[in-house]
């Protein structure tokens, strides 16, 4: 006989239900209540037979929450819901409320265009990811492409694959030659991998650019997008080259695009306007002060600041409530002072050159490049000497100048940010034997000298990382060269002692191996120290094991800064406040320049304004002429300020900057995301919760069943504790590796490693759930070790008359049309019913008296002969209620027809081709009857 989706069969000794892509002879199965991941194929020769779930027995007793225990444990278990959210029972992450608004806009588009621009910190990855599981669950995406920075692909890579269950091939130029050796035949690399997290600068090229816009999927998520749009005489080549590619992706109107940035405007509207096009050609000039312009920005754009989502829908985000700023200076030693005037000497005389324009700028570059490097460490100055300038390839001096910007400043668009924290040349190529070698390998003597006593910077860093350590935060310190983060490590190991693990991670490490030194590091016993470059500011959420930052080195970006504080206050920070310290040199003319100037401006700007911006493109400008006037005049910041082109410049890069943070504070409150109602929200994010479990029931499920195992449970302030060593040796299995014993269980995230926390998602509260659910349904196990049981009979001043409680699951099968065509899914839910009397004269009661009676309070107990006549009654009463069972089956796929409307209410096509159907014969996985107490008779 023939089998349709949805069907119960039974094969290999256990229940399945069948799957579409199911043929006469050849089954897709899943476990009856079971994950994806078990789905098997099985031919039909094997022994396939129709099956029919069992009922209850009635000498499988339980007490009174079994009930309750059952219901959650199923809903919390549940993977393949029927609503309209399909990816949410499957995603290994529980979304907060407001980060399914961009989920819900995104399915109200035919072709999803849309560019989240939340605040930093606040989860545009979990947004993105979101709408990208969705779109591939349900059939309207066959393939995914991230395009990011190679630095951050990792972390894509990573999120992709633990919280949404996809697997994404990296293509970076270290991994193409690996992936084109697994084409078949003439396919493409992204023909061949569905899903895949891309360079956008390794992609970009001409000569791979042609065969992606070719092959590429119909779904792209661009991370960082702003770095990709520019504007008339803004940006390099490479920013040009990410544009154009982003333009000719947007140019195909039936490809899916995802725009995530944290600052698309940035005060340049012309570039805003330009990646607004990219969304709709109509939003590049269309009239955004006008009322219908922003209805049609509303439809595509979404931006939230943190004031805006830190308590939204009654929900709690933890971010941290303050970040406590600090300056720490630092004197020079007089060994160190000496070595920084004898190199400024020979700066200004290598600059003043008469050799000619090209010579002139090359030794510039090095000067500045030796400069920097003597103000980050001894080390890097010792590096710096040994190395050729890059800029002495130069064949112009334009050339030169691009050169020596790329290694020595801090831009905002580099082209080489694996690169950035390379130590740059000083050494011009001059002769061997000549009084500028000369000189420069007395440098080298004099700097090496230096390291220890001598560097007074070191030594206040060590006073202020025992200072935070003793505070209870274990720091982050940024350095800008590889060779200063090593030669910290060093010094803050042999000074922090044994208690304290300190480790480097820089450039020199692939992004794999940087994310397995933290692991090491964090995993290790007592405080943590890490020392890092900037090849860490960036896409490395470390937010969980640090809580400050140190500025060891002054970036010459305030953005850099920015970024480096951003990696631990961001969501998921268990501190309250974030510390952030910033050491500079109180007679180090260098790092005068850049606090005055740029560093403590970008501050003051945010703290006036409420927004940070990116400094302007002319900040390079005015950084050079302070520092040329540092050079050639030996004038500090503040006789800087005096000159009156120096000032100028500076007061326009001022009035640019204080210009474009305002143009981003007003752009922020403009264009806030209205599109979606919290209302709206609100209701969509309690019928999901409702389906899949709320944080309540999963904390009394998880609570109760470890109870009933005999776990000692251990309130505290965040949750509870529980002993693991009573737990079943099944369970003890399931159970995550690296975990705590007691394990804690907290109420909401953030939790440390090894811990758990009780939302649906958590390994450990899902281990648990499917154990109570499989030994509920195994009568043979040992009762000691089932926590529910599928009967009970409980006696409660609840009830008046005897009522019966029947825990239903129910299978539907669902018909999605998609671009791809339409998708067949079979999916479950569990609807609770009550009645009172007998099932043959059943009185129905409501949805929400039905659902009071899982919290139903015991008042006396009942015999045990008494309570399985009961629960027979109960069960041969069964065939009596299936209308009923069929009935509220129909009406629930109605209302879940009605959700898919109501979420997809913009595709009129996917409206009409909807069809949600309920499979007959619905399965009773559980009957509790309750009974009110015993009147006795007054004497």
């Amino acid at each position: 006989m023939g089998f349709a989706p949805g069907n119960l069969v039974s094969a290999r000794g256990r229940e399945w239900v069948v799957l579409p892509n199911s043929t006469d002879d050849f089954l897709v199965l899943r476990p009856l209540g079971g994950l994806d991941d078990d789905i098997a194929g099985v031919f039909v020769t094997e022994g396939v037979a129709p099956a029919a779930f069992p009922p209850p027995e009635p000498a499988d007793l339980g007490d009174h929450f079994s009930a309750q225990l059952l219901t959650n444990a199923l809903r919390i278990g549940f993977r393949s819901t029927a609503g309209p959210f399909r990816s949410l029972a499957s995603i290994a992450v529980q979304p907060r409320a407001y980060q399914l608004v961009p989920l819900m806009m995104a399915l109200r588009q035919d072709v999803v265009r849309l560019l989240i621009a939340d605040d930093v910190g606040i989860g545009k990855t979990i947004e993105a990811g979101l709408i990208a599981t969705e779109l591939l669950a349900v059939g309207d995406a066959r393939g995914l492409s991230v395009l990011c920075s190679p630095a951050l692909a990792e972390q894509w890579q990573s999120e992709l694959r633990e919280k949404f269950g996809l697997e994404a091939e990296l293509v970076l130029p270290s991994t193409v030659r690996r992936l084109e050796r697994g084409r078949i035949g003439s396919e493409s690399i992204f023909e061949r991998y569905p899903i895949t997290v891309v360079s956008t600068d390794f992609i970009k090229s001409a000569r791979r650019r042609h065969e992606f816009l070719r092959t590429c999927p119909d779904l792209v998520i661009v991370d960082e997008v702003h770095t990709c749009v520019t504007a008339v005489g803004q940006g390099g080549a490479g920013r040009t080259q990410r544009y154009e590619l982003i333009r000719d992706l947007s140019a195909d109107r039936k490809r899916h695009m995802i725009f995530a940035s944290a600052t698309p405007h940035s005060g340049k509207e012309e570039a805003f306007r330009n990646l607004l096009g990219l969304l709709d050609p109509a939003l590049a000039t269309v009239d955004l002060e006008d009322r219908r312009g922003r209805e049609l920005l509303a439809k595509h754009f979404v931006q939230r600041r943190r004031g805006d989502i830190r308590r939204y829908l009654d929900e709690d985000t933890p971010f941290p409530k303050d970040r406590l700023i600090k300056e720490v200076p630092y004197a020079l030693s007089p060994e160190y002072q000496a070595l920084f005037e004898k190199v400024l000497d020979y700066a200004r005389e290598t600059v003043r050159t008469d050799q000619g324009d090209l010579t002139k700028r090359v030794n510039w570059w090095s000067a500045l490049a030796l400069l920097r490097a003597l103000a980050s460490s001894p080390r890097a100055a010792a590096q710096t000497l040994r190395t050729r300038a890059a800029s002495a390839a130069a064949h112009s001096p334009a050339e030169a100048d691009a050169i020596g910007r790329a290694m020595v400043l801090d831009q905002a668009d580099d082209e080489a940010l694996e690169a950035a924290d390379t130590t740059p040349g000083a050494d011009t190529g001059d002769e061997p034997g000549g009084a500028a070698a000369r000189r420069l390998r007395g440098f080298l003597n004099d700097a090496k000298k230096l390291e220890g006593k001598a560097d007074k910077k070191i030594g206040a860093l060590v006073k202020e990382v025992k200072a935070l350590l003793a505070e209870g935060c274990d720091p982050i310190v940024f350095c800008r060269f590889i060779d200063t983060a090593e030669y910290v490590a060093e010094h803050l190991d042999k000074a922090l002692g044994k208690n304290v693990a300190v480790r480097a991670v820089t450039g020199t490490l692939p992004p794999a191996e940087r994310l397995a030194r933290i692991d090491e590091l964090t995993a290790s016993e007592g405080r943590h120290v890490l020392v890092a470059t900037d090849c860490l500011s960036e896409g490395v959420n470390l937010q969980e094991s640090f809580q400050a930052v140190v500025h060891y080195d002054l970036a010459w970006n305030p953005t850099r800064h920015e970024q480096r504080e951003g990696r631990v206050d961001r969501f998921g920070q268990r501190a309250d406040q974030v510390r952030a310290i910033t050491l500079y040199g109180r007679d180090n003319q260098i790092d005068g320049i850049v606090l005055e100037v740029l560093l403590r401006k970008h501050e003051a700007i945010r703290r006036a304004t409420g927004v940070s911006v990116p400094i302007p493109d002319n900040n390079s400008a005015v950084l050079e002429a302070l520092m040329e006037g540092l050079l050639l005049r030996g004038q500090d910041a503040e006789q800087l300020s005096l000159d009156l082109g120096v000032r100028e410049k500076q007061e326009s890069l001022y009035r640019e900057w204080e210009s474009t943070a305002e143009r981003e504070r007003l752009a922020q409150t403009k264009y806030a995301q209205h599109a979606i109602k919290p209302e709206e929200v609100s209701a969509e994010v309690a019928v999901a919760r409702a389906a899949l479990g709320t944080d309540e029931d999963v904390a009394t499920c998880v609570e109760h069943a470890l109870r009933a195992l005999h776990s000692t449970i251990t309130p505290t302030e965040e949750g509870f504790t529980a002993t693991l060593a009573p737990l079943p040796v099944g369970l003890q299995d399931a159970l995550p590796l690296g975990r705590h014993d007691p394990l804690p269980f907290s109420a909401d995230l953030p939790v440390r490693r090894g811990e758990a926390v009780l939302n649906r998602t958590d390994p450990s509260v899902e281990a648990i759930a499917h154990y109570v659910l499989e030994s509920a349904l195994d009568s043979a196990l040992d009762p000691a070790l089932r926590p529910a049981r599928r009967c009970a009979v409980i006696r409660t001043a609840t009830v008046s008359t005897r009522t019966t409680l029947l825990v239903v699951r129910y299978r539907f099968h669902l018909e999605l049309p998609s671009r791809s065509g339409t998708r067949e899914l079979i999916a479950e839910d569990v609807a609770t019913l009550a009645f009172e009397g007998a099932p043959a004269q059943a009185r129905w009661l409501d949805d929400a008296t039905a659902a009071g009676l899982l919290a139903a309070t015991p008042s006396g107990n009942v015999p045990t002969l008494q309570a399985e006549q009961f629960i027979s009654r109960a069960l041969n009463g069964l065939p009596d209620l299936s209308a009923h069972l069929d009935q509220t089956g129909a009406a629930l796929a109605d209302h879940l027809r009605a959700a898919h409307r109501r979420v997809r209410q913009a595709s009129a096509e996917i409206v009409r081709g909807l069809r949600v159907e309920v499979e007959p014969n619905a399965d009773v996985l559980g009957a509790f009857v309750f009974v009110p107490p015993i009147v006795e008779a007054q004497q």
